[in-house]
């Protein structure tokens, strides 16, 4: 009786792991045939039936990771980034040594410009396996892309010693290089890059601008006259070969290669407005009447298009003030700050026309504008003290003084600034910063009658106040303050 119990408990158990077995076997076998139906749905061009295939997948075999990678690849590829990123990093968490979806997720990552991201997601790949060339050059460009060219060069010199056929991994250590200042390793690598894909336009762009900062023109040229004859039918390249000639002294030069372009391109508002520009050049360094009117008939069929940049609208303008046309000239130089970007330069020139006409308000608002543009790229120390003295005539002292202080900081300390700082602060009624800065002035140059009649101005002002406050001592009243 008992044998018999024990068989039938043997026969039910070995029937129930039969079964689970068996289940087991048939989930295996339809989680692969939805893995296979999502994949072929994916090589059809039916990304929908193939996310519905891979979810289905995942609804079997919640703990396997191909089911994520998979769906995660296609989430990525229709480009929803959050529903590619949650996947994918499911796929993570279920195979840490799943790097396929390690690379995705920095894929989608640089795609949605979060390069300090991608950079990790690519470099926790490159330390699982560091064979792959293409995944250490995506390393390389979203670090480079980060703001990290040191990094980037190391694995973009890996890239390339596993893979010498990948230019623009080449090329992009060419960037990373000239980004650092060295600038021989750049030019190696960038020609290198550019021998290597000789149709490619990016290395040569590069080399023709590394050239240029060399001294190189004539290189710089030849890489020029390459791009135009790559790109025969874009104006620009044309373009930069004539600013080329021009930035080089070559005036003649840059009118024959823009006058040719214009020919070939008589519609083109780059083109005669490169002309303009250096035929304006040419009027400025020779004061030539005729190069004048050159530049100002290009200029305003280049300023005549709807397109017309604020630069080319900021020549005209400049072209008019030399051939003396006021009126036109701060009209033009009025439509070009209304265009973005606005050149700091039309803010600069417009405040001249305004101040010469007694506007002295707009033109302080003007400069103040041009010299929150230019920033640090430019001395501006001359400027902030102008500045400085348009709001003493304005009769701001307080501002003037602001403005001073800011020339005398970038400027360093002159008995003329510090003259001005003083009149401002005697004007202010700022009696200590006025004395201190006579004094600073005067150890610089004991001298200067500016900053001597300050002192005496000072003396007076002291004088006259300590009188009062003596007479008001005598008669019981607090002293003036």
């Amino acid at each position: 009786m008992r044998r018999g119990l024990l068989l039938l408990a043997f026969l039910a158990a070995a029937a129930a792991a039969g079964a689970a077995l068996y289940d087991a076997y048939a989930r295996e076998q339809e989680f692969r045939t939805l893995v296979a139906a999502g994949a072929d749905a994916e090589a059809a061009g039916r990304p929908f039936e193939a996310l519905e295939a891979y979810s289905g997948a995942i609804a079997l075999k919640p703990d396997s990771m191909l089911g994520y990678l998979r769906r995660g690849l296609v989430y990525q590829k229709r480009g929803e980034a959050e529903a590619a990123t949650r996947d994918l990093a499911r796929a993570v968490a279920l195979d840490p040594a799943a790097i396929r979806a390690r690379e995705a997720l920095g894929d989608v990552a640089a795609a949605a410009g979060r390069f300090d991201r991608a950079a990790e997601h690519y470099a926790a790949y490159v330390a699982a396996d560091d064979r792959s060339a293409t995944v250490l050059y995506k390393l390389g460009l979203a670090l480079y892309r980060a703001g990290r060219p040191g990094p980037a060069v190391e694995s973009l010199e890996r890239a390339v010693a596993l893979d010498r056929s990948l230019a623009e991994a080449t090329y992009l250590l060419g960037l990373c290089w000239r980004d650092l200042g060295r600038l021989p390793e750049a030019r190696a690598a960038l020609e290198t890059a550019s021998a290597a894909a000789p149709a490619s336009t990016a290395p040569r762009e590069a080399l023709a601008q590394l050239y240029e900062a060399l001294g190189e023109r004539r290189r710089a040229l030849d890489q020029l006259e390459a791009l135009a004859a790559l790109d025969p039918g874009r104006p620009e390249r044309h373009v930069a070969i004539g600013l080329a000639h021009a930035r080089g002294g070559a005036h003649d030069a840059a009118v024959l290669a823009l006058g040719r372009a214009l020919e070939r391109f008589p519609d083109s508002p780059q083109v005669y407005a490169a002309l303009g520009r250096v035929w304006l050049a040419v009027a400025d360094a020779r004061g030539d009447r005729i190069a004048l009117g050159k530049a100002i008939e290009a200029l305003t069929t280049a300023a005549a298009h709807p397109d017309a940049t604020g630069e080319t609208l900021t020549n005209l303008g400049r072209a008019w003030i030399l051939a003396g046309d006021e009126t036109a000239a701060e009209r033009t130089l009025r439509q070009a700050v209304e265009r973005l970007p606005v050149p700091p330069d039309a803010y600069r020139d417009l405040a001249a026309i305004v101040e010469r006409s007694g506007n002295l308000q707009g033109a302080r608002d003007l400069l103040v504008r041009y010299a929150a543009l230019v920033g640090d790229s430019r001395p501006v120390a001359g400027l902030q003290a102008h500045i400085a003295d348009l709001n003493l005539r304005l009769g701001e002292p307080r501002r003037a003084v602001r403005w001073y202080e800011r020339a005398l900081d970038e400027a360093g300390p002159t008995p003329v600034l510090l003259a001005g700082l003083a009149d401002a602060a005697l004007q202010a009624g700022e009696l200590d910063r006025a004395d201190r800065a006579v004094s600073d002035g005067l150890s610089l140059d004991p001298r200067n009658r500016a900053l001597q009649t300050l002192a005496r101005r000072l003396a007076s002002i002291r004088r006259d106040a300590d009188a009062t406050d003596q007479r008001a001592e005598r008669a019981g009243r607090p002293p003036v303050q």
